[in-house]
Parts: structure tokens; C-alpha cells; sequence
């Protein structure tokens, strides 16, 4: 091997360890938990919209218009959201489902997808279509996120990419 080859092997294995010592913060600057989402439950939920159909047989209440669905610090705003109350109980939220073009904010992270369900009594988050998971400096993208927000596990599938910025 000549000085070249030396000169590219040395820099293959100094990319390597610095990969390796790296990995570790890369790690801790990316979560799939939305916990925001359970530090919200309990309060009060605000809605707005340009129009609101409710269902009182089948217990759905639909807005559409620019829907913005507030909690605490927590948004979800799409062109239509869903609401299916438990059976029951029509006070509390069984799912919420969000379509046409989601955002959903958080103190700590904002994600936009096609589509949104958010089961609420499950505790599930299923975000479909070109969706994007911003965290910090941290962007994690891909067409399908499922989110357990009670156990903080999350998967994110189908063309997966991530930028995370690391720390000199």
C-alpha cells in the first residue's frame, strides 16, 4: 500500500472511532416519545374551527376549517379532526384523528405528517405519510411514526433519514 492508501486507511479509521465516541450523544439527542403528549392529560382541550358536525349516534364530533386542537402546551391543527368519544362516556376522548395535512406541536418537539391518530386511551400515536419529527436541532423523517407516549417508545419506518447535530 502506497502513502495514499496509509494516508485514506488512517482517515476510514479516524472517521470510525469519531463515529463511534460520538454515538452515544447522537443517541441522547433523539427520542421518539412525544411525552409532551402525556404531560398534557387531564386538562382542559380547546378547539377552533371553521365548522363543527357533531354525531350524537355514532359519538363523533368532526371540525374542519383550519382545526386547531389545544392542551396545555400541546397543538394539533389539520384541515379536519375527529373526535370519537369512549362509548359511554362522552366526555372523554377516545381517539383523535387528524387528516389533510397535520402539524402537532409539543413543548419539546413538532412532527407533520398526511394523517394523525392519536388514541388517546392507549396511549398511541400513528402519524402516516411524508412525516417529519423535529426534536431540538434534531430532524428524524420517514412515511410511517408509531409512538407508545406511556411506555416512550417509538418507530419510526419506510425511507428513514435523520439529521442530528452532535456537539464538538
Amino acid at each position: 500500500m502506497g502513502p495514499a492508501g496509509y494516508r485514506m486507511g488512517l482517515l476510514a479509521v479516524g472517521v470510525l472511532v469519531t463515529q463511534a465516541i460520538a454515538a452515544p450523544s447522537w443517541a441522547q439527542g433523539t427520542g421518539l416519545s412525544f411525552a409532551g403528549l402525556d404531560a398534557v392529560r387531564g386538562l382542559p382541550v380547546e378547539m377552533r374551527a371553521e365548522q363543527l358536525r357533531v354525531d350524537t349516534s355514532t359519538g363523533e364530533t368532526v371540525f374542519s376549517g383550519s382545526a386547531v386542537l389545544g392542551q396545555g402546551d400541546m397543538r394539533i391543527a389539520a384541515p379536519e379532526i375527529r373526535i370519537i368519544y369512549a362509548p359511554g362516556d362522552g366526555n372523554r376522548i377516545q381517539r383523535l384523528e387528524a387528516s389533510g395535512g397535520v402539524t402537532l406541536v409539543t413543548a419539546t418537539e413538532a412532527a407533520e405528517a398526511q394523517s394523525a391518530v392519536y388514541e388517546v386511551i392507549a396511549g398511541t400515536v400513528a402519524m402516516r405519510g411524508s412525516v417529519i419529527l423535529t426534536q431540538g436541532a434534531n430532524v428524524l423523517s420517514g412515511d410511517r411514526l408509531n409512538v407508545n407516549i406511556r411506555t416512550g417508545q417509538g418507530q419510526m419506518d419506510g425511507n428513514v433519514r435523520t439529521i442530528i447535530q452532535t456537539t464538538p
